[in-house]
C-alpha cells in the first residue's frame, strides 16, 4: 500500500540532485508537497519545476545562517507549514589527515553538520507548535565506523548521529520525531564516474553484491516521514546491502 503523505509540507535540503531528488520525489509520488534547496536559485527552482506537483526550489547555502532562516521562512510561506524537514546537503573534501586543509575541515564540518543543525533549529519551532513533526537526518555509513581519508567527512556524519538522537530526545515530548539513515554505497554520478576496477572493488566489499539505489534511501525516508513510523525516534538506520554489520 502506498504511503499517504497527503497534506505534509516537505523540505529536502541538496535536493537537486542524486539521493536528495529521489527522496524529493518520492516523498512527492506520496503526496506531499516538496520544498527542495540547492546552492543557487535557478538549481533549485529548475530542479523543482522538472521534479513536477506541487513543489518549490529555493537558492540556500546551509552553512549560512541566513540563508537558513530565509530557506524555512520562504517554504512556511510557500506551503504554510513545514512538517518534513529532511538533511540531505553534504560536501567532501577528502584527504589523510596530515594534508587536511583547515578550510576543507570546515567547509564539511559547516554544511553537513551545522547546516542540519540551523535546518532543525528553524524548523522545530513550528513543528513543536503544531505538535507534529519528522526530521530525518542522511549520515553515512562512515560516521558508524571511520574511513581513511575522509576524518572531516566521517566526524561530521558521526556528529550528525549525535544530533540526531538529542533532537529525538528533546522533541518527543511534542510528537516531533528524529531518526537519521546512514547510506554505504549508493549508485549515482560519482560513484557511476569510478573506473570499472573501483566499482568492483565496493561491490566485493558488500554481502549483496551490488551498489544501493537512491531509491533504497528514499522509500525509508518515505516510511520515516509517515505515520507507520509512529514510535520509532532517535534510531540509525544503515542501508548498505549488509557492508557493515
Amino acid at each position: 500500500m502506498q504511503l499517504d503523505l497527503t497534506g505534509k509540507v516537505a523540505l529536502v535540503t541538496g535536493g537537486t540532485r542524486g539521493i536528495g531528488r529521489e527522496i524529493a520525489a518520492t516523498l512527492r509520488d506520496c503526496g506531499a508537497r516538496v520544498a527542495i534547496s540547492g546552492r543557487t536559485a535557478d538549481t533549485a527552482r529548475a530542479a523543482a519545476a522538472a521534479l513536477g506537483g506541487e513543489t518549490l526550489g529555493v537558492g540556500a547555502d546551509v552553512a549560512v545562517p541566513e540563508d537558513v532562516t530565509r530557506l524555512i521562512a520562504a517554504v512556511e510561506a510557500g506551503f504554510g507549514s513545514l512538517d518534513i524537514l529532511v538533511n540531505n546537503a553534504g560536501v567532501t573534501r577528502d584527504n589523510i589527515l596530515v594534508r587536511l586543509k583547515d578550510e576543507d575541515w570546515d567547509t564539511v564540518l559547516d554544511t553537513n553538520l551545522r547546516g542540519a543543525f540551523l535546518a532543525i533549529r528553524a524548523a522545530a519551532r513550528g513543528m513543536m507548535k503544531r505538535r507534529w513533526g519528522r526530521i530525518i537526518n542522511i549520515t553515512s555509513v562512515v560516521g558508524v565506523t571511520g574511513n581513511k581519508g575522509q576524518a572531516n567527512y566521517a566526524a561530521s556524519k558521526a556528529g550528525l548521529i549525535g544530533l540526531t538522537k538529542s533532537v529525538a530526545k528533546e522533541l518527543a515530548s511534542r510528537n516531533v520525531l528524529a531518526n537519521a539513515i546512514a547510506p554505504g554505497f549508493i549508485d549515482t554520478d560519482m560513484t557511476a564516474a569510478l573506473p570499472p576496477e573501483a566499482q568492483a572493488a565496493l561491490r566485493a566489499q558488500i554481502p549483496l553484491g551490488r551498489l544501493g539505489a537512491p531509491a533504497d534511501v528514499a522509500n525509508l525516508v518515505a516510511f520515516l516521514a509517515s505515520d507507520r513510523s509512529a514510535y520509532i525516534t532517535g534510531q540509525v538506520f544503515v542501508v548498505d546491502g549488509g557492508m557493515v554489520m
